[in-house]
């Protein structure tokens, strides 16, 4: 089964339904939408020698296009590796060469610098040479593909500060629809998803059920999230979701405070992708009313761990909203949640332990990492790496992450990566990099370093630094210089006293 299908089938039974909004205009319904999939694939197979299984990169901001891409992948029977625009060109580069994408697009803001560092030719979806590729006359299906056929491939960062391939298959972006369509809301055609987050994260992925239902989607002309415009879109065109960071939630409430706006036009609003706090959501949901759901996933079972339905978040009495609010939910409707020890041994209810999920979401494993896939999926089971609490009515808290990932704005940023690029610095001896609470960003980075003797290094030289290897987002927010790190009798750096040391008031 491929999913490409849901696309086709939309395509050619109802080809004047609206598919592609930029704005507030309609710029493709989904019989045109079908019509340059089609051509693009056939392009892909017949000019580039794209086949069944080949990976296809794709490197862009929110764009109209975006999805044309994806799907004519799809058609081919390729893979789409769908990449964070906002990396550094050569942090783009090493995915696209790690999983030996055969062909690349990129939009105009990145493809004359990404086509640079990766050494291959690259297709920018907003030239004339895109528009030729559409233009062709075709009527293709999509190819046949298994259910357990790799569909899309993520890649996440791991600790060791290398990203991680993750194969996600046809199936897994079914059960992951599934489950949306279970647990998230339900679809009309007449409903409007919006992307106000990368489409190469979340808001992509959460795109699918609405292809599916041949329902509208919505890209800002900004091609990204700006409170303002979205404000306005939802005042001329009703029934709109997106999925946001709690970054942008936070955000969002404030502008629509400030102009009198009360969520009105809005459908359902997804959070995740990190902590909310109890008194954001608090505050949105009186400014808007209750139009939220809040998930929890990760690139390993995308979007589908947990849910923490519009229901829940709607209690009446105080003290269950609150404690219901301080939550992830409960397990979504197609996936298994439980909580281990260092065993795999479930633990009480309400102790701490490792978070697993078992389901037919869960990744296939990682790209060309058969031990790491090991170490993460063991008799089933993928053990996520975070750790948590579930109480006697399936309600899931989560703890802390054994891992050390930062979530700065709703974007996982790894120390190692961080650590690694400052390492370069000839001045730099030693850096541990950790996150610290960030009202506006949910967590900020912050740097320790301990300069080589005689080195005169200042704050403004580490971050032009940075900012030369790796993605702006990702560079410290401050930087914290000290005679020496705080270690263990192994010699091992201790980060639970380095974040205490950051979140000390004189930093």
């Amino acid at each position: 089964m491929n999913i490409g299908n849901w696309l086709s089938r939309i395509g050619l039974h109802a080809p004047q339904r609206p598919a592609i909004l930029s704005g507030k205009d309609t710029l493709l319904t989904y019989g045109e939408l079908h019509s340059r999939v089609a051509a693009l694939s056939l392009a892909l197979a017949q000019e580039f020698g794209v086949k069944k299984g080949d990976r296809v990169g794709l490197v862009a901001n929110n764009h109209p296009h975006y999805f044309e891409v994806v799907f004519a992948a799809w058609y081919a029977g390729a893979v789409i590796v769908p990449v964070n625009a906002k990396l550094h060109a050569s942090e783009a580069a090493w995915i696209l060469k790690d999983s030996n994408c055969k062909l690349v697009f990129s939009d105009a803001a990145h493809s004359e610098a990404l086509a640079a560092a990766c050494g291959q030719a690259v297709i920018n979806i907003a030239s004339d040479q895109y528009d030729c590729l559409v233009a062709t006359s075709a009527t293709g299906l999509p190819a046949d593909r298994a259910p357990d056929d790799t569909a899309w491939l993520f890649y996440t960062s791991g600790t060791t500060g290398k990203p991680k391939g993750v194969i996600i298959t046809h199936r897994n972006l079914m059960a992951m629809t599934a489950c949306f369509l279970a647990d998230v809301s339900s679809i009309r055609d007449t409903d409007h998803w919006l992307y106000a987050a990368p489409a190469s994260h979340g808001a992509g992925l959460y795109g699918l059920p609405y292809f599916l239902k041949g329902a509208r989607h919505v890209f800002p002309v900004s091609g990204g999230f700006s409170p303002g415009e979205i404000l306005d879109l939802s005042s001329s065109i009703s029934d709109i979701s997106f999925f946001a960071a709690p970054t942008m939630v936070r955000r969002l409430i404030q502008s629509a405070r400030d102009t009198g706006h009360k969520g009105d036009g809005f459908s359902t609003i997804v959070y995740g992708g990190g902590p909310m706090y109890l008194s954001d959501i608090t505050d949105a949901i009186s400014q808007f009313g209750q139009k939220f759901v809040q998930i929890y996933g990760q690139g390993e079972s995308p979007m589908s761990i947990t849910v923490l339905t519009r229901q829940m978040h709607a209690a009446e009495e105080v003290s269950e909203r609150t404690r219901l609010l301080s939550s992830v939910g409960i397990s979504q409707s197609f996936v298994e949640v439980r909580i281990a020890d260092e065993n795999g041994m479930e633990v009480e209810s309400g102790e701490t332990g490792e978070i697993l999920v078992r389901g037919d979401t869960v990744m296939s494993g990682y790209w060309q990492s058969p031990e790491a896939t090991r170490q993460s999926i063991r008799d089933g089971w993928l053990w996520t790496g975070d750790m948590g609490a579930m109480d006697d009515d399936g309600l899931l808290f989560l703890k802390d992450r054994s891992k050390d990932l930062i979530i700065s704005g709703g974007t996982n940023i790894y120390p190692r990566e961080v650590e690694d690029a400052l390492l370069t610095h000839p001045g730099v001896a030693e850096t541990s990099v950790v996150g610290r609470p960030d009202e506006e960003w949910g967590e900020a980075v912050i740097a320790f370093i301990r300069l080589e003797e005689g080195a005169d290094v200042s704050r403004e030289d580490l971050d032009e630094h940075c900012m030369k290897q790796i993605a702006r987002f990702k560079r410290p927010r401050e930087y914290i210089f000290v005679s020496e790190l705080p270690k263990n009798n192994y010699g091992k750096v201790l980060k639970t006293e380095l974040r205490r040391l950051a979140a000390a008031p004189d930093g």
